[in-house]
């Protein structure tokens, strides 16, 4: 690690062993991490009729710092707390599914968000599901977004990354 310079204007970068300028604090002590692992992605087509198990295919990537999302995974580049979230956009959901479910499924352990569409008297058109939290993760543990459904039609659409589905997370400590 070397400090570049402190002055009245902040520190403006301690660089790490490939020079590379790790964190920057501003005068006004805002501090940023451009090397923080961090990513934003989705779908870049709907996915039509949807597979019960099936991967939510992260196809369109809008960030990826560290380049940490591949074949549908973000894998975690060293050990810490990493913020996951998403949001599925779905239509076509079918009332005579039983439940249907969005899961984040980590190398440590899988997170469900459930929800039981027979409770509707028709077919829901539109409806997203979202999720949040802080995950532990060690280096090298994958995380990624399983859709499924227990019953009823495979008529389920989940939207691309530009209507409404999206997978993202970032290393916060």
């Amino acid at each position: 690690m070397a400090l570049t310079k402190i002055g009245k204007e902040g520190i403006t970068g301690i660089s790490n062993s490939a020079n590379a300028t790790a964190i920057t604090i501003s005068a006004d002590e805002e501090v940023t991490m451009p090397l923080q692992p961090a990513f934003l992605a989705g779908p870049s087509s709907d996915i039509t009729n949807a597979a019960s198990g099936a991967t939510i295919t992260l196809g369109t990537e809008i960030f990826d710092v560290g380049a940490n999302v591949a074949s549908n995974n973000f894998t975690a580049p060293v050990t810490g707390k990493y913020f996951l979230s998403y949001n599925v956009r779905m239509q076509q959901v079918d009332d005579g599914t039983s439940y249907l479910y969005i899961q984040i499924i980590t190398s440590n352990r899988n997170y469900i968000y459930i929800f039981a569409p027979n409770v509707f008297d028709q077919d829901a058109d539109f409806w997203t599901l979202a999720q949040s939290g802080i995950f532990d993760m060690d280096a090298g543990d994958t995380a990624a977004l399983t859709f499924h459904f227990v019953n009823g039609n495979q008529s389920v659409d989940i939207r691309d990354f530009t209507n409404g589905t999206y997978f993202s997370g970032a290393l916060i400590c």
